[in-house]
């Protein structure tokens, strides 16, 4: 291995023709962030006593997990083995391969030239790297395909080599075979990325265009903001503008990450840095904006990224109301972090003042829930997370419903329902368990391809509200947990949905309202209602437990009353004394039936809403 020269340019005078701009790409556990800890250390980034195993992955969920969550990005020198006088600068990208999290990695594509594919050589290719690699083909990177794990005795890296080769278009020799946890092959893969990645293209005389495309919040410096620099350049101490919102700012600091903050005079063109300008509010500075010189500055922003979709909404509570201000507190700050997250403020007759929170599924909304929890000390109910409906009634008049307890009343046309195209590989004996399971969730086949004599790949359109609960868990239990999941929005279609109601001594409680299929209304309606009987303490009277769409009960249980023994004073003596006693409890408990209302503790509440049973199922999700 080359020797890498102990001074490393200025950023600010580094020529872009040396800089190269990547990230690794993969499915989840396939050794990206092994790779990026091999990098660090082979370019001598990291001292061998610092190093620890995930070195990028910073957060405590991320490290308990072993799974990225955030994307990192990290400068290293490297002197190629072909030409070793001159020291490059690679600009590394870490990005996550769980599906909920692709927003992060389409922006870090678009902050880049090039991308590593990386593939387990003992596990092939998996739905998740197809979903990755289609992003990188629409952002016209270049792809250095590499199977990972070679070191492995379950390894097979010439089989697949020949479908990674199949599927990018190369020849399988030129598919790099590495071990991230040996460095076998990892000098190569460098050397690899300087040949065939693109240098950047800017202008460097032109006025300053930085694009956003990562920032986090510190507690004592402010808001930090990730920017990849595509023209002019951006010095230390002048004045900034952000386009979208036209807020200027003095730059305190600006500098690269390689990988601990490393303060520097300026950054150029391609480069790929951080800026502190000491602000606190945290709406000042949103991803995918445009930073650029207050003194003469570009009048033409860059395009950004468009905007995440929420799938998956679920309301949050605080235990306590009056730790209310302190939520919304704790969302600006993680929405900072996590740009994906939408959020607006509503409340519930059961739990008080919440937020209906927008996130991208199941594993996003548990680790959402965890960090606010963990970082701010909140305690939280998480209601069961639902989609958004669209609801067309007889007068043409629409309703957009995120909550059951939003769905109109009366005459209703059409409901539509958001569907999303799945794309599920798994081994070819589970077809026929994978297209039972994706029949009984009102899937519809699209299409079935072999990449391979023994692996298939299934697409499938799925109403969205179908997988967002267990889907995934029992795909995982039906193919031995050799299946992966893939899944994009592609629209809406309409449905037989209804509003199954619960009543309470024949008052509706909308907190336990759900939007269900009509053909899977009773049996929810009939798990409810049990379920309800066990968790309401029996009051004074006989209280009816009702499942009803519109006026109609579609399962009903009886909460008995509790029966005070009366007849303990009355041993002996005659029957008629014993039942004039009975007659005068019941109509006791008669008048207070006419007046009483029924009492449900908060634990009934939590227990039914709850998303734990849940959202436990994105947990491990691929």
């Amino acid at each position: 291995m080359p020797a890498i020269p102990s001074h490393v340019p200025e950023p600010s005078r580094t020529d872009p023709a040396l800089i190269r701009n990547f990230c690794i790409i993969a499915h989840i556990d396939h050794g990206k962030s092994t790779l990026a800890d091999r990098m660090l250390q082979l370019t001598g980034v990291v001292e061998q006593r610092q190093m620890r195993a995930q070195y990028l992955d910073r957060m405590d969920i991320e490290r308990e997990r072993g799974i990225t969550i955030k994307s990192q990005a990290v400068r290293l020198p490297w002197a190629p083995s072909h030409d070793e006088g001159t020291t490059h600068i690679l600009n590394m990208i870490d990005t996550p391969g769980h599906v909920d999290f692709t927003y992060e990695v389409s922006r870090s594509l678009a902050a880049c030239e090039g991308t590593i594919l990386l593939v387990d050589a003992a596990q092939g290719i998996e739905a998740q790297t197809l979903a990755n690699l289609y992003l990188a083909m629409e952002n016209d990177l270049t792809i250095i395909p590499v199977l990972n794990k070679i070191d492995l005795p379950a390894a097979q890296p010439e089989k697949f080599a020949e479908e990674l080769a199949n599927l990018v278009g190369c020849d399988p020799d030129d598919v790099l075979k590495v071990s991230a946890k040996t460095g076998l092959g990892v000098d190569a893969l460098l050397d690899k990325v300087v040949a065939d990645i693109p240098a950047p293209v800017g202008v460097k005389d032109a006025p300053a265009r930085a694009m956003i495309f990562d920032s986090v919040y510190d507690s004592y410096r402010g808001v930090v903001t990730y920017v990849r620099v595509i023209d002019g350049q951006l010095n230390k101490r002048e004045r900034i503008r952000m386009m979208s919102t036209g807020a200027t700012h003095e730059l305190l600091e600006i500098g690269t990450n390689s990988p601990e903050m490393l303060a520097a005079d300026g950054l150029g063109v391609g480069e790929v840095g951080y800026l502190i300008t000491g602000v606190k509010d945290v709406r000042q500075s949103k991803v995918g904006d445009t930073v650029t010189s207050q003194h003469k500055g570009a009048e033409e922003a860059l395009g950004g990224y468009k905007d995440p979709r929420p799938m998956v909404f679920s309301g949050l509570y605080p235990l306590d109301g009056s730790d209310y201000p302190l939520l919304r507190e704790a969302l600006d700050k993680l929405q900072l972090n996590d740009a994906a997250l939408v959020y607006e403020p509503e409340t519930s007759a059961a739990l008080g003042f919440g937020f209906r929170v927008g996130f991208l599924g199941l594993l996003h909304l548990d680790v959402i829930r965890e960090r606010l929890e963990r970082e701010f000390n909140l305690d939280l109910i998480a209601t069961a997370p639902n989609v958004v409906y669209r609801v067309v009634m007889e007068d043409g008049s629409e309703h957009t419903v995120t909550n059951p307890s939003e769905f109109p009343e009366g005459k209703i046309d059409e409901v539509y329902e958001p569907v999303v195209r799945a794309t599920i590989l798994a081994p070819t004996e589970f077809i026929g368990a994978i297209m039972e399971l994706c029949q009984t969730r009102r899937g519809t086949l699209l299409g079935m391809d072999y990449l391979s004599e023994d692996r298939v790949e299934i697409r499938y359109t799925l109403p969205l509200a179908e997988i967002v609960f267990d889907f995934f868990d029992q795909l995982k239990s039906k193919t031995r947990g050799y299946a992966s999941l893939d899944y994009e929005p592609t629209g809406e279609q309409t449905s037989s949905l209804v509003k199954v109601d619960i009543l309470l001594h024949g008052d509706k409680v909308d907190a336990f309202s759900a939007i269900t299929h009509k053909d899977q209304a009773y049996a929810y309606g009939v798990r409810l209602v049990a379920k309800l009987k066990e968790l309401i303490p029996r009051q004074a009277f006989e209280v009816p437990v009702q499942a009803a769409i519109g006026s109609r009960v579609i399962a009903r249980e009886t909460i008995r009353a509790i029966r005070k023994d009366v007849l303990a004073k009355c041993y002996g003596g005659d029957i008629s004394r014993k039942r004039k006693l009975l007659e005068k409890q019941k109509e006791g408990k008669k008048r207070m039936k006419m007046v009483g209302s029924v009492e449900v503790p908060q634990e009934a509440f939590i227990a039914v809403l709850s998303s734990d049973d849940s959202a436990g199922s994105g947990k491990g999700k691929k």
